[in-house]
């Protein structure tokens, strides 16, 4: 656990690559600093499923999935607030584990805990489970669900159609209209 100054409260944020962890981060770092509290940036990486049955861990795995860790909070870091923000005590934190477990054991009873709300369907759920789910039912700090504007959500659905050429869902606007017997 990261010591508190004083003991006192902070702004634990959970990030990842993704547009709602991002949002999520720049709310963090404009609470931290409205609140003047220590900010704490975490990303936790989960061990692939053939590391952890084969029991592997002292290959080096888990020193690079921290180091990647690292790599990705100081870009999320650098696209959201140009690097460290100004103003705000900051310390960032890469942990190998399972993200939802890691945020609720570093989010004390009186942290603010910060995490994105993303858009994935029931097979992506089956596969990894939601960490904001998880932190909704075992977090004891004040939890925070910071959802991505519909123009971030959009962006990252158009390129996830263009990594996959051969799936192309229907609009969502497409849908409410055939719902609703709308001409669209």
């Amino acid at each position: 656990m990261i010591a508190r100054p004083e003991g006192g409260p902070r702004v634990v944020v959970g990030v990842d690559d993704s547009a709602g962890a991002r949002c999520a981060l720049s709310w963090a770092i404009g609470e931290a600093r409205l609140r003047r509290l220590p900010l704490l940036v975490a990303h936790a990486a989960p061990l692939p499923p053939h590391v952890s049955a084969a029991g592997q861990l002292g290959c080096g795995i888990t020193e690079a999935l921290r180091g990647s860790g690292a790599e990705l909070i100081a870009r999320v870091l650098s696209d959201v607030s140009d690097g460290p923000p100004d103003g705000v005590e900051m310390s960032a934190l890469a942990l190998v584990g399972e993200p939802g477990a890691a945020l609720v054991r570093l989010a004390g009873d009186d942290d603010i805990l910060v995490v994105g709300h993303g858009t994935r369907g029931p097979f992506s759920r089956m596969l990894r489970p939601s960490v904001r789910l998880h932190c909704a039912r075992r977090a004891r700090a004040t939890l925070v669900c910071v959802s991505a504007p519909a123009f971030d959500t959009l962006l990252e659905r158009l390129a996830a159609q263009d990594e996959s050429p051969g799936h192309v869902p229907g609009s969502r606007f497409r849908r409410l209209g055939r719902r609703l017997r709308l001409p669209l």
